[in-house]
């Protein structure tokens, strides 16, 4: 176990968004989504929900600010309904780990899949809310100086 890291990242999930370069993105997945046949690079987190893993990833994780939405969500097929309390429940998690929160956007169920299938890896959580899934898109992380702060 290492200070400062949050005991649900596992030393595979730490070193797969370490591994990540700007532009790359990860799939935060439900308990339900088809993972093992859309991606060959598969991370286990049974029993955590996504806000835990979204609060455990987001101190560490550089969200891009060259596009207008870094966080992708799934929306909603004809006939069904999405309950908002998933996406502010995420929100929320982002905000207290982090401090802010970048935008989200909502694509449709396939082309969530298409997006999965180029993504840097899948996390399957435990997460059973419905269209719990979230894609988090990796920005450039700021340099540090000399005196260990960020440049501005």
């Amino acid at each position: 176990m290492l200070k400062g890291i949050h005991p649900a990242l596992s030393p595979e999930l730490l070193k797969t968004i370490a591994e990540m370069g700007h532009g790359d993105e990860i799939v935060l997945a439900d308990a339900h989504f088809p993972a093992h046949s859309l991606h060959h690079k598969i991370i286990r987190a049974d029993g955590l929900d996504i806000d835990i893993l979204l609060a455990a990833i987001s101190p560490l994780f550089e969200f891009d600010a060259y596009v207008e939405a870094p966080l992708i969500m799934m929306a909603a097929v004809n006939g069904d309904t999405l309950d908002p309390k998933v996406e502010e429940k995420y929100r929320n998690a982002i905000i207290q780990s982090s401090g802010n929160c970048p935008n989200f956007d909502r694509i449709n169920r396939f082309a969530f899949y298409d997006r999965t299938k180029t993504a840097y890896a899948v996390v399957i959580s435990g997460e059973t809310a419905k269209y719990g899934n979230i894609i988090l898109k990796k920005g450039v992380t700021p340099l540090l100086n000399k005196q260990g702060n960020y440049y501005e």
